[in-house]
C-alpha cells in the first residue's frame, strides 16, 4: 500500500520540475562555474591581444599556405 504514495509523490516531484521552472539565479551560477563578469572584458581583451601579438609572425610564415589550400576547394 505504501508504493501508491511513494509513486504519487514521485510525480508530484516530476511535474513541479518540469512545468516551475522558476527562475534562474545567473549570478550564483556565473559564481559556481568560475565565470567573470561581463562587463569587465578588459582582460580578456588584453589576453587576445598578446596572443595575436605572439603568434603575429606565425601567421606571416604560414598564412600564404592557406590561401593557396583554399583555392583547391
Amino acid at each position: 500500500m505504501g508504493r501508491g504514495r511513494a509513486k504519487a509523490k514521485q510525480v508530484k516531484v516530476a511535474r513541479q520540475l518540469k512545468y516551475n521552472s522558476g527562475g534562474t539565479d545567473l549570478d550564483r551560477l556565473r559564481d559556481e562555474l568560475g565565470v567573470g563578469d561581463p562587463s569587465r572584458s578588459d582582460d580578456a581583451d588584453d589576453l587576445n591581444d598578446e596572443l595575436a601579438d605572439r603568434y603575429a609572425d606565425y601567421a606571416d610564415d604560414y598564412g600564404d599556405d592557406d590561401d593557396r589550400s583554399a583555392g583547391r576547394r
